[in-house]
This record gives C-alpha cells, structure tokens and sequence, in this order.
C-alpha cells in the first residue's frame, strides 16, 4: 500500500515544514501541494521541503498550461528533481474554469490541451516512450538543456471520465478527485480502459483514491472544518460527479452567494449532510472504516487530501499514528 497527504498551498512556509516533516515521520509515501491562483506558489513552498526533508516524495498538484506554458513547467519540474534528490512528482492539470477565471485566463480545448502538456512534459523529462502526438511548435531546439538526471513521473488531476481515460493512455500515474470516495471504482476503471486501450499494464500506472478527509476527537468541529472546504471549492466541482453524490451545481448556488457577500465561515452553515458526504468526516474509526472499503474495491493508494481536520497538525498525528498503523496491520494480517 501506498499513502499520501495532500494539503493545499495557502499554508505559511513554517506550517508546511512542519507539516511535512510529521508526515514524513509517520511513514507517509508522498506528500503533494497544491498551486491554486492567488496563493503561495507551490513551487517555491516545495523548494523549501526538499531541503527539509529526506525520504518522502514531493509533488505538485497541480500545474496547469494555461497560466504556465508548458515548456516552463518542464523547467521547473527537472530543477525540483534535481534538488529532491528524484524525489518530485509532477501533476499536471486543465485546473478550474472558475478559478483561471479570476485572473483573466480562458481555458478552450482542456481534454486536448492538457493530453499535449502531459505529452511533451513526459518527453522532455526523461520518458522512454511517447505516447500521444506533439505539437507543431516542438522540434529539435524544443528540449530541456539540464537533462533529468532520473525521468519525472507525469500524474494528470483528472475527475471526467474522458480525461481519466486519456491519463490512462499517456501519464505516469493519475490524481482521480473523488467526490465522494466510493466513486473510486468507476475512476480506475476509467483509467485502465483508456490504458488498455494504449497497450498498458495497470502496473504502470500509480492510480490513487484521491480523497477530502476531515478527522479529529472534536466531530463538531471535523464536520466545519470540511463545510467551509465544501463551501469554497462548491462552484468549481464536476458537474458529472456531483450527480453521481444526488447534487447539482445549483444546490451551491446558495452557498457561493453567501461565500462572496459573507465570508467563509457563514456559507460553511449552509453545508448540508448530501454536501458532507462528498468527503470522509469523523472520528479515527470513521476514517479507518471507509478507508478499508476503498481498499476493499481496489485501492492500492489511499491520498489524505485537506482539509484533514479541525486542527492540522492534530489531524496529521492522528493520521499517523492511529489510521495508517491499522491499515498497515490489515494487510500484514491478510485483512486488505
């Protein structure tokens, strides 16, 4: 089994160290930072871990070719490899409409402008084979001059069943946002009909259940903790996930409307149970049990993804020392 944190990129530097340094105690595998507009820039946050930190493997989710070209992505990924020591990973994404949109940014042709970055990404960080078409403006001089010293695994964020086949096709390995977790069946499946379809092995393919999680002793307090996540990102989830979780965008419309005339805390009131259960809310045992479902149906990386709890560092001891060592027992005791 393979576990990974996820935790987003407005977290100051001194709590992200720290965070990271915890995770990488507890014998997580991976620790991925986000780089949504208007934040810290993970890049520079992930700089600061490499130093930080020995083992665990680093990632950026995501990058997207729009507001970065892809060629620059390419940059900094190979620059990241060097100074982890080969520890990065590279997720790569279309991102949020509603989000490019804050800074201007029209996103056309997402499925086929993200497959071309995945593409070119792989070819200019070491990839062995390629996969997908290049496009007309890459040619001879269209090459890294610091060559990867080991190739970069290309991850795509993905959660419409076209663009996880497309990941299955092309990348290293796919971040499936689940909303809620036990849509995590249908994504792999998605993912390994398009690797099928490429000539693939699912084994060359890392494909974690990607999952919001909110715990801690304090269930109240878990439960705002993930309504005022729900509440922000409520505008920008898939439409075809929510009606797969009985939602639509418009049952967030009341809850962005607040969001922008109240604030965060007043639209996280107006989270109902449908809308909680988009992510895994409670105590250690709450967590554990729907944890070993998604194993059950096929897991084989369960990612903690934010708001992870009430208190973070709380949330990330907890994780630590009371999930993961009772996974762990499962599958040394044949349970998993």
């Amino acid at each position: 089994m393979t576990y990974s944190l996820r935790v987003n990129n407005d977290l100051d530097v001194a709590t992200l160290v720290d965070l990271a340094q915890r995770a990488e105690r507890y014998g997580f595998d991976q620790l991925w930072v986000s780089n949504d507009l208007f934040l810290r820039s993970a890049p520079v946050l992930l700089g600061v871990l490499a130093a930080k930190t020995e083992r665990i493997k680093l990632g950026v989710g995501i990058m997207n070719p729009y507001s970065v070209h892809v060629a620059e992505i390419a940059m900094m990924a190979v620059t990241m490899q060097e100074a982890t020591g080969g520890r990065f990973l590279l997720g790569v994404a279309a991102g949020s409409a509603e989000f490019l949109a804050w800074a201007g940014i029209d996103r056309p042709r997402p499925l086929a402008r993200t497959a071309e970055t995945v593409t070119v990404a792989r070819v200019l960080l070491g990839a062995d084979e390629v996969r997908g078409p290049l496009p007309d403006w890459f040619g001879p001089l269209s090459k890294l001059r610091v060559p990867p010293v080991l190739p970069v695994p290309v991850y795509v964020g993905a959660m419409s069943p076209k663009m996880l086949e497309m990941a299955g096709r092309l990348a290293d390995g796919v971040l499936p946002l689940l909303y809620p977790p036990e849509h995590f069946p249908n994504a792999r499946a998605q993912v390994l009909r398009g690797a099928e379809g490429a000539g693939r092995s699912p084994d060359e393919l890392d494909i974690p259940a990607c999952f919001w999680v909110s715990v801690g002793d304090d269930v109240a307090a878990a439960r705002l903790a993930m309504a005022a996540k729900i509440a922000y990102y409520g505008p920008s989830f898939a439409p075809y996930l929510l009606t797969r979780a009985g939602l639509a965008v418009e049952d967030f419309a009341p809850v962005t409307a607040v969001l922008e005339h109240e604030g965060l805390a007043a639209a996280a009131r107006l989270v109902d149970d449908r809308m909680l259960a988009l992510g895994i809310t409670g105590t250690v045992a709450e967590v554990v049990e729907r944890c070993r479902s998604l194993r059950a149906s096929g897991a084989t990386h369960l990612s903690f993804g934010p708001p992870l709890g009430p208190d973070l560092r709380q949330a990330v001891d907890m994780l630590g020392t009371e999930v993961l060592p009772v996974l762990a027992a499962d599958v040394a005791g044949g349970t998993g």
